[in-house]
């Protein structure tokens, strides 16, 4: 049998499963773009009014970028958004890039840099403990990031891609979790809202939880944003203007790239991650829990998902990834640990939740990484290699990229 290639950090491993009947779950991929040439395209031609319409000379404006966990390509959205803004005589020092990291790290200096490039030196990460409230949504009190609620004009790049709860990432979400409070992630990460029957993997329309980060987007002023969505080729397509059409607009053309018809159910997923989600467990994870909790779940009851995930970070070292490894470590097993959280628990807990519901209905390892005490202390099981996670004789899906493939 010809090895199956799977991501691993920033690289590639063959895995070999000669006893094995083995199925790729490849998307079509689509075509990748020249991003500045389509940022600038899209800029030209938004979903709505132009950004040059909606600014003037004068006005304080903040830049919302994803941080690090999102492979987007910051560095050429915000040089065209500042091109733009510059055609419209703002000048570079009235424009600040927050970093939306939610409940995440804060980015280091030289982080910035990469991501930024020359753009780096107007950048600060969000202060979640330094925001105001802007309004509330379902009675919950919105949380925005101070320099964005003073702003002017509040534009916001992001990744329009499958997300387990939102349906698709991008728009509002990015300056409403990203650069909001602990309240609205609370509110939307809560087991109550999870719940609900229209939160689910790739589903934008009467989906609760996008409806809600939405909503916040509006209220911390988001007017404009540049979003991409991508696939295994690279960025496939690029939007800007209005954030709600722009989503929507990028979903489109994800589904088209990423979606793929699955028969049957299997001993075992392969479900693959890499750079950068790979690098904490708390993101790795995802992978698990996007394979078994999307439309169609392809395993056999009892069967075990396997996740290559380098963990060069550990669970990870934010609020969010310190309380997911708190929860799973804290556990005696999965059943009592769901039962647990349905009753409530802290923003930043959610991915516990959710995991815990995966694993008690199936195993899940964790191959190849770099904190094997870690994975083993989560209520998972380490192994070195691949198919020291896989019982001869399976029927094996791989998913090489199970963060952007939705299986149908």
């Amino acid at each position: 049998m010809t090895p199956v290639r799977v991501p691993l950090g920033g690289r590639s491993i063959d895995v070999a499963l000669p006893d094995c009947a083995v199925t790729v779950a490849d998307p079509p991929g689509g075509t990748a773009v020249d991003v500045r040439a389509a940022a600038e395209a899209a800029v030209a031609e938004p979903i709505g009014p132009g950004l040059a319409d909606s600014v003037a000379p004068d006005d304080s404006v903040v830049i919302v970028v994803t941080d690090l966990t999102r492979a987007t390509p910051d560095a050429e959205l915000v040089d065209v958004l500042c091109a733009e803004l510059a055609r419209a005589g703002v000048r570079k020092g009235q424009v600040t890039v927050v970093v939306g990291l939610g409940l995440h790290r804060p980015m280091t200096d030289a982080e910035l840099a990469a991501m930024l490039g020359e753009h780096a030196d107007i950048a600060v990460n969000h202060d979640p403990d330094d925001t105001v409230v802007v309004g509330r949504v379902d009675g919950v009190p919105i949380e925005c990031n101070r320099r964005v609620a003073d702003a002017d004009l509040v534009l916001a790049t992001g990744m329009v891609e499958p997300h387990q709860y939102a349906g698709f990432s991008g728009g509002g979400k990015t300056v409403a979790i990203g650069a909001g409070g602990e309240s609205l992630i609370s509110y939307t990460h809560g087991p109550e809202l999870l719940s609900r029957p229209g939160v689910r993997l790739g589903r934008i329309e009467d989906n609760p939880f996008r409806a809600a980060v939405d909503e916040a987007g509006d209220l911390c002023g988001l007017g404009f944003c540049l979003n991409v969505t991508h696939g295994p080729a690279g960025i496939l397509d690029v939007a800007a203007g209005t954030p709600r059409p722009v989503v929507e607009t990028l979903a489109d053309s994800a589904r088209e790239a990423l979606s793929v018809e699955v028969d049957g159910e299997y001993d075992a997923v392969i479900a693959g991650v890499g750079a950068p989600k790979d690098a904490t467990l708390y993101q790795a994870t995802r992978a698990a829990t996007y394979v078994a909790l999307g439309a169609n779940d392809p395993l056999r009851s009892g069967g075990r998902l396997v996740v290559p995930a380098a963990l060069t970070e550990g669970a990870g070292e934010g609020t969010g990834e310190r309380r997911f490894y708190d929860r799973l470590s804290g556990a005696s097993d999965a059943d009592a640990l769901y039962a647990e959280m349905r009753e409530g628990y802290e923003p930043g807990a959610q991915r516990a939740f959710v995991l815990a519901r995966v694993l008690t209905e199936y195993d899940v390892y964790v191959t190849n990484s770099d904190a094997p005490d870690v994975v083993d202390a989560c209520l998972m099981e380490s192994r070195e290699r691949v198919a020291d996670a896989i019982e001869p004789g399976s029927d094996v899906l791989v998913v090489p990229d199970a963060l952007h493939t939705l299986l149908v």
